[in-house]
């Protein structure tokens, strides 16, 4: 009887350092479930200033306004990452009409307590407190929106784009009405991507202007292009997913220094206008080679692509001295200066 006995407890211990071994090798061998991935979307918005006309004493001046936002959502169309900046460049001319030169451009963001709106800013509803920097009135826009749906954000901006509930309680105090319309575009357009929560979201801005005096014949100008890149990257710094947009705007004025400007002019980004920004119908190669030249929303996807993989460190090497794209951006067919789109998606990788 006692021989039995052994027996069954041998059997049973036996059994039981199986099964805990088992258990221990399922445990070491089975790895982590890979990280969901998101949806990855960009918009942008802009529009023009009031403009005025210069006179003896004064310079005429127009503003041309991008803000832009960048988004990851998840597969119930939550915000899991945000990001964004608006663009805000100033025009001057003189009362001859000869443009004012701009030697630098910062994004509002970038600026940071330069822009001054704790200092000057005032309240919308006119109650006493203090009026956050425009950074941080960014900042807690992104954080409140942050885990909603797009629908969730518009319900906290009231009927006079300012805000309301959470938003208006985490102190923003500006119109957040291009925020909202720059995020509606980036939700609308948001696509599949390979990007996981995992992973860092990045926005940035880089603005160039052309300036031509105005003469007795022709008006002069000072136009603005705004370059976006929003970035994906991952734990090594390497791009994981990029969209790449671009807007310009036009301020022009007379000999006598007075506006010319439509302000309220519809003004579409260069991935919006598609087709319509007739870059194969009149593009030539910068290079003189014959050859099809792609849509300028195609070249930027190009770019986009080529991007994926690369660190920010890598970038400068896609193209030339002259600006132009040299190998693997040249063979994805970039005909156009990518200059200001390495400096932004540098900024944005980084």
């Amino acid at each position: 009887m006692k021989k039995v006995i052994s027996i069954a407890l041998v059997l049973v211990l036996a059994l039981s350092v199986f099964a805990m071994v088992g258990c221990g090798k399922d445990k070491e061998t089975t790895p982590d479930a890979p990280a969901a991935t998101l949806k990855f979307g960009m918009g942008v918005v802009a529009s023009y200033g009031d403009a005025t006309d210069a006179d003896g004493e004064t310079n005429g001046a127009g503003e041309f306004n991008a803000t832009a936002v960048a988004v990851l959502l998840d597969k119930d169309s939550k915000i899991v990452a945000i990001d964004l900046d608006t663009a805000q460049s100033g025009a001057a001319w003189t009362s001859e009409g000869k443009a004012v030169a701009t030697e630098e451009f910062k994004t509002k963001y970038e600026l940071g307590t330069d822009y001054n709106m704790a200092a000057y800013g005032t309240k919308h509803d006119g109650s006493e407190g203090a009026v956050k920097e425009w950074f941080e009135q960014a900042d807690a826009f992104m954080a409140t929106a942050t885990g909603k749906t797009l629908d969730e954000v518009k319900a906290m901006m009231g009927a006079d784009t300012y805000a309301t509930g959470d938003l208006a309680a985490a102190g923003c105090t500006i119109s957040v009405g291009d925020f909202v319309a720059a995020l509606e575009k980036a939700v609308a357009n948001a696509a599949d991507s390979k990007a996981t929560a995992n992973d860092k979201l990045n926005l940035a801005i880089v603005t160039s202007a052309s300036n031509t005096d105005a003469t007795e014949e022709a008006d002069g100008s000072i136009e603005f292009s705004t370059t976006i890149v929003a970035a994906v990257v991952d734990a090594d710094a390497k791009v994981v997913a990029s969209k790449t947009d671009c807007v310009q705007g036009a301020i022009s004025f007379d000999a006598k220094g007075a506006s010319k400007t439509d302000v309220a002019a519809e003004i579409k980004t260069k991935c919006e206008l598609g087709t319509d920004y007739n870059m194969a119908a009149y593009g030539k190669k910068h290079d003189g080679s014959e050859g099809k030249v792609l849509e300028w929303n195609e070249q930027a996807a190009a770019f986009d692509a080529t991007l994926v993989g690369k660190t920010a460190s890598d970038f400068a090497a896609l193209a030339g001295a002259d600006t132009y794209a040299v190998g693997d951006l040249a063979a994805a067919g970039c005909t156009i200066s990518v200059g200001d789109m390495i400096k932004a998606a540098e900024k944005a990788a980084k």
